[in-house]
């Protein structure tokens, strides 16, 4: 298969609506989407075609790969500006939006975003610290967005607290480029049986 066919199945990335007031994310979005077909990976993502969600799908889209939008019904008129690209999967609420973001994935990579990606993300970290899906990389892309959150588990729920095991901050890795999150997602799946084919 070539590079484009999205033959090493789905990242599902969790990104704003918006773009906040950072220009780089912008352009995050799009260079992740790239690197992204590049490695083989199609996308699975919120649906909308505002925002970092609009950026990344249309750089998947564009590059080759092959784009799943999951959105709720009530979302639509917002999340939606003009037309989407690749398939929309219209659901009823968010709980639904999510469970078909996590059985159509491979991983899972949080950008900055709103309480919209929070959930989304804290979401996909109970389902995997909960064994109830199969593990697989969660990857939290900026640093410096990401690194107060980080800290935040690791110093308070962990060490002050105790409300978290010690491992749990393990399932979360940082990255910084779109280089980066693909050789998490490559190494993980490596190293794993299940995806010997990695």
């Amino acid at each position: 298969m070539s590079a484009n066919s999205s033959d090493r199945g789905s990242v599902c990335v969790f990104c704003g609506s918006s773009s906040g007031t950072q220009p780089e994310y912008a352009e995050a979005a799009v260079e992740l989407g790239k690197a992204l077909v590049r490695r083989g990976y199609g996308l699975v993502y919120g649906g909308g075609s505002v925002g970092l969600m609009g950026r990344v799908s249309k750089a998947v889209f564009e590059s080759g790969g092959n784009v799943v939008g999951v959105i709720p019904t009530a979302l639509e008129p917002k999340e939606i500006s003009g037309e989407s690209v690749g398939e929309v999967v219209v659901v009823k609420d968010m709980h639904e939006r999510k469970a078909l973001m996590a059985t159509k994935s491979e991983a899972f990579v949080a950008m900055p975003g709103g309480f919209g990606t929070m959930d989304e993300l804290f979401e996909a970290l109970t389902l995997v610290q909960t064994a109830k899906v199969d593990p697989v990389p969660i990857i939290l892309y900026d640093s410096s967005f990401w690194a107060g959150l980080v800290s935040w588990l690791k110093d308070t729920m962990l060490s002050k607290y105790r409300t978290i095991s010690p491992g749990d901050p393990d399932l979360l890795h940082l990255c910084d480029t779109p280089e980066e999150v693909v050789e998490v997602i490559d190494g993980f799946y490596a190293k794993s049986l299940l995806r010997p084919n990695f």
